[in-house]
């Protein structure tokens, strides 16, 4: 058994010590060349072709991908008995986050590595493996990953397409129709989803050159222009039945699970993408000039400047607390054997709340920093000369991608329930004990502690949680899934305690350690813990009234009230702080 590390959805019910949480100030120096070999081919192989790739230039792509490849940027999640690299989470991450730089093309290396790879190197049994992953991880193949179709987005399981075993056992035939396929203009290796016979859902490999597969037109879309997006055509698709991946009728576990890792993965670009933004942000700020000086010098640009990089602080605290718990996790594991993908889907699959809160999380914070981007650079953001257009553009999508965030907010809480009623996690214990608990006194803010002020502000949210939550499971039991506006109340909530508690924790780290820029972590969670505590007390208050009435709903609000005291700093002088910093790097990290 590995050290002492985090359980997922832990932090409802207790405080996470800080030496359980991985941060950023954490990375190896291998994580830091991985991390640097990305950029280094994002600067010097996509950014220079950026406007070709805009164009949907497909041959192009595939030499760049086959360049990434080389480079081992396809192989890290791949085992190295299958000639990948087998690197950690944390490093597999990295990259991500740092080909976000290269635009939409990021989207086209993402989905091969993540939701087309992924399920052959969890769910493929090993001659499945020895087949597909070599060529997947060295780029001579690229994957798509098919689930959606036209009648079924967030609804996975009302899925049309079929598959029909032929007489002789030999052969699956399917057909239907799939949509908003990525990478299907230059995918060699589809992942397809169907159900047996019109009822079992199940997942199949499905090669390009398949008689009866074909294409659609390109989409016209908003933005990621970079990647391709078509449907996907199945008349008389005869997959081998050595092509079923997994056991037939689970195919909801292999999309499931692998809709956790492209959450979590999802949020890590945002972050990439997010402070790339806030860097030319800042450095268009300080070239423009309106009134004989940089826009950058006026207060409500350094404001906005600094609720960005406030944010994008918190995301990426997120992340990567998310990610190293991941690694933790995995790191207890045997893996040996030809199971070992299901074991690790376990184990990611604890993390599976966490995933979704990152997923709104990162995707809400990359397009709050978007917007305030272009808003910086004024007519010039709306001018497709300029980054801030594309990246405004390019980000909507996300809000989408991996389980809409609408969905996400609702599974957020109800995967909570779930794993409570499982024992999983002591919820409702926690809930009960905090009825006791708010018959007393609430001891004040340790004002003298380090940050001290919003440590008591989380602990408070997370009171609040409890309060909410243990009402909610009171008063609803297993019709709670009806009340979709407090499920989504609950999940603000749920995303507002882990980001302020993982910076927190992070900044705490930081200078316990005597890390650089540790004085900036410390303003960037006083800022964000200001603005967001009090939408916590709102989306409290607005959750019990939704509860309860006369009496018991004045009484409640008078205890969301005494959970909700809260002073907070001078976020004027404080914004004004961390923008002055930040202008003097043309860094999020000053």
């Amino acid at each position: 058994m590995s050290e002492k590390r985090e359980r997922g959805a832990e932090f409802f019910v207790k405080a996470t010590a800080s030496d359980m949480v991985f941060t950023p100030e954490e990375f190896t120096d291998e994580h830091k060349m991985i991390a640097k070999t990305t950029l280094d081919f994002v600067q010097g192989e996509i950014m220079p072709v950026g406007e070709q790739l805009e164009h949907q230039d497909w041959n192009l792509t595939v030499k760049l991908m086959r360049k990434a490849g080389e480079l081992g940027l396809l192989a890290a999640d791949v085992p190295e008995e299958y000639e990948g690299l087998g690197m950690d989470k944390v490093s597999s991450a990295l990259i991500t986050e740092n080909m976000t730089r290269g635009g939409s093309f990021a989207l086209s290396q993402g989905a091969h590595v993540g939701i087309g790879t992924l399920p052959i190197v969890f769910f493929g049994n090993d001659a499945q493996k020895k087949k597909y992953l070599p060529g997947l991880s060295n780029g001579s193949k690229f994957a798509a990953y098919a689930l959606t179709e036209p009648g079924s987005g967030s609804d996975a399981l009302g899925a049309r397409t079929t598959a029909k075993l032929t007489e002789d056992g030999k052969y699956y035939v399917l057909n239907g129709t799939k949509q908003y396929i990525t990478n299907s203009a230059f995918a060699d290796v589809f992942v397809v989803y169907a159900k047996i016979d019109g009822e079992q859902f199940s997942a199949f490999i499905v090669e390009k050159d398949t008689p009866g597969l074909s294409t659609g037109p390109e989409e016209k879309k908003m933005g990621i222009k970079a990647s391709s997006t078509r449907p996907l055509i199945l008349e008389d698709v005869k997959v081998p039945v050595d092509n079923l991946l997994g056991e037939a009728g689970k195919g909801h576990h292999i999309a499931f699970n692998i809709l956790n890792i492209g959450r979590y993965k999802l949020a890590v670009g945002c972050v990439g993408g997010s402070k790339e933004a806030l860097e030319a942000s800042i450095t268009y700020a300080k070239t423009r000039e309106q009134f004989k000086q940089p826009i950058f010098n006026f207060p409500l640009i350094q404001g906005k400047v600094a609720d960005m990089a406030a944010r994008i602080y918190i995301a990426e605290s997120a992340v990567y607390r998310t990610t190293g718990a991941i690694d933790k996790a995995l790191s207890e594991l045997d893996l040996g054997g030809e199971y070992s993908g299901a074991q690790s889907t376990k184990a990611i699959s604890e993390f599976a709340i966490e995933c979704s809160i990152n997923k709104v999380l990162g995707s809400e914070v990359l397009d709050f920093v978007v917007d305030e981007a272009v808003q910086i650079h004024g007519g010039a953001g709306f001018i497709q000369d300029y980054p801030a257009e594309r990246m405004y553009r390019d980000s909507r999508i996300n809000r989408i991608f991996e389980g809409t965030n609408e969905i996400n907010r609702l599974l957020i809480p109800s995967t909570l329930m779930r794993m409570a009623m499982k024992g999983e996690v002591p919820l409702l214990q926690a809930a009960k004990a905090l009825q006791s608990e708010l018959m007393g006194m609430i001891e004040p803010a340790d004002e003298a502690a380090f940050l001290g002020r919003e440590a008591h502000a989380i602990e408070m949210t997370r009171k609040l949680v409890l309060l909410v939550g243990g009402m909610a499971a009171q008063k609803y039991g297993a019709k709670l899934d009806r009340e979709q506006e407090l499920l989504a109340n609950m999940a603000d909530m749920a995303i507002y305690l882990y980001g302020m508690e993982s910076g927190l924790v992070r900044a705490q780290k930081a200078q316990a350690n005597g890390a650089a820029h540790a004085d900036l972590q410390a303003d960037y969670v006083r800022l964000y813990v200001a603005e967001t505590f009090p939408l916590v007390e709102q989306l409290a208050k607005e959750s019990v009234a939704a509860m309860e009435e006369g009496d018991t709903l004045r009484t409640t609000l008078s205890l969301v009230k005494k959970l909700s005291r809260f002073t907070g700093p001078n976020t004027v002088s404080l914004k004004r702080s961390i923008a002055k910093q930040l202008g003097e790097s043309e860094k999020y990290m000053a």
